[in-house]
């Protein structure tokens, strides 16, 4: 294929070499005079584009310089990176293509930015978002071997320029990467939340690194291999679906405590506050949405599932309470239905329902749910697993806002 990469940098001009070394056409354009050993450096923009079949936008997002990490950052206003060069170069490639072309932006943004900043500018290429998961130092390694190449349209559909964009990368791949194919915003969170999840690792080992240094008789390895191994559930998909928050009678229990001990210690952080928090939190936007509609239909409201999970009596630290907490200080005392819990509410007319439990997830899709109760004709049903349908209820499931 004929190939254009605009912008030759640190990220591109890795990618625009190996592109070439695997037998495609490349030319590459960048503000910096810039040569890439296989890749035709070109002057101008519109030169990069023309008569290309793909063309690449590798151009930064750039933060303030004082939020990238080498100074502390935590007491200035939180800022999203700046746009102004892809907008700029996009409007100017717009300009010079036609819609036989593929124009694919690999940059980093955060989410709701192409669907808002970028695509508005764009009305003659095809479109593709399509982020990369690459690391400086080994970046032509990652390309050609990633672990999953993204592919963002705008509404998830995997036709039309999303062929195109497949063929040409298995083409160049040394791997055999998944492709996920999404909207662009599913795509801007899953790069995103890749990176961040590599912080919150790598703050979590550390904060055992730590507790090590003041605690005594710990080295740190030997915790990190145990928890490495653990692939079941600390490294593996378990844990992996979003729905309700972590529950039972030791994972609250022991981030609360882990709060105790970093005060002890005085780490001089609380890493198990801001989790804990963003337990309470997300427990309270669940019970506002069962409120809203409750206001709004004059129904009641009926969390389905009492115990802390499915299948068992506990209610300690249940997610479900928690929920209900927040929905009586947001002035509606909920109903609950779970037959191990004693709780056998039987709805005599149409409710908001909350499905907290799902055995199929908490358990393996060996186990299948069932209701409970019956679910009335017309109800209002929030599902956080993103499972249930009925034809006679209005469903909602949480989480899932795709609306094109």
């Amino acid at each position: 294929m004929k190939i254009g990469f605009i912008g030759i940098g640190k990220l591109g001009g890795p990618c625009a070499q190996v592109i070439a070394e695997k037998g495609h056409t490349v030319e590459g354009y960048d503000v910096q005079h810039i040569e890439i050993p296989g890749v035709r450096t070109v002057k101008c923009l519109s030169e990069v584009v023309e008569n290309k079949d793909i063309v690449f936008v590798a151009v930064p997002t750039p933060h303030d310089s004082r939020y990238d990490g080498k100074t502390p950052c935590m007491d200035l206003e939180p800022k999203d990176f700046s746009y102004d060069i892809i907008k700029d170069v996009i409007t100017e490639a717009n300009e010079h293509m036609s819609s036989n072309q593929l124009l694919v932006l690999i940059s980093t943004v955060l989410p709701g930015t192409v669907r808002r900043e970028v695509v508005p500018l764009i009305t003659n290429p095809k479109f593709i978002y399509n982020p990369y998961l690459i690391a400086m130092g080994s970046v032509a390694w990652d390309m050609v071997n990633p672990e999953m190449v993204m592919i963002g349209t705008e509404d998830g559909s995997a036709l039309g320029p999303v062929k195109t964009l497949k063929a040409f990368y298995e083409s160049i791949m040394e791997n055999d990467p998944p492709y996920i194919i999404g909207t662009w915003d599913e795509c801007e969170c899953i790069k995103v939340f890749y990176n961040t999840f590599i912080s919150t690792k790598l703050s979590l080992v550390n904060m055992i690194q730590d507790v090590a240094q003041r605690q005594g008789n710990i080295d740190v390895d030997v915790v990190t291999s145990a928890l490495s191994g653990a692939t079941r559930r600390i490294l593996g998909p378990q844990y992996m679906t979003a729905g309700m928050g972590d529950g039972g009678a030791c994972h609250p229990r022991d981030n609360i405590a882990l709060r105790y001990m970093s005060q002890q210690l005085d780490l001089g952080y609380d890493f198990f506050e801001g989790v804990m928090k963003a337990r309470e939190e997300q427990a309270k936007n669940l019970a506002k949405e069962l409120v809203r509609q409750s206001a709004r239909t004059g129904f009641p409201i009926v969390i389905h599932g009492k115990a802390y999970k499915p299948n068992v009596p506990y209610e300690e630290g249940s997610y479900s309470i928690l929920i209900g907490h927040y929905c009586e200080e947001l002035g509606i005392t909920p109903h609950y239905v779970d037959p191990l819990t004693g709780d056998n509410y039987e709805p005599t007319g149409p409710c908001v329902f909350l499905l907290a439990h799902s055995a199929e997830i908490t358990y393996g899709s060996e186990n299948k749910d069932s209701l409970y109760c019956t679910v009335p004709d017309g109800s209002v049903v929030i599902d956080p697993w993103r499972r249930f349908s009925n034809h006679k209820c209005k469903i909602t499931h949480y989480g899932n806002t795709r609306h094109v």
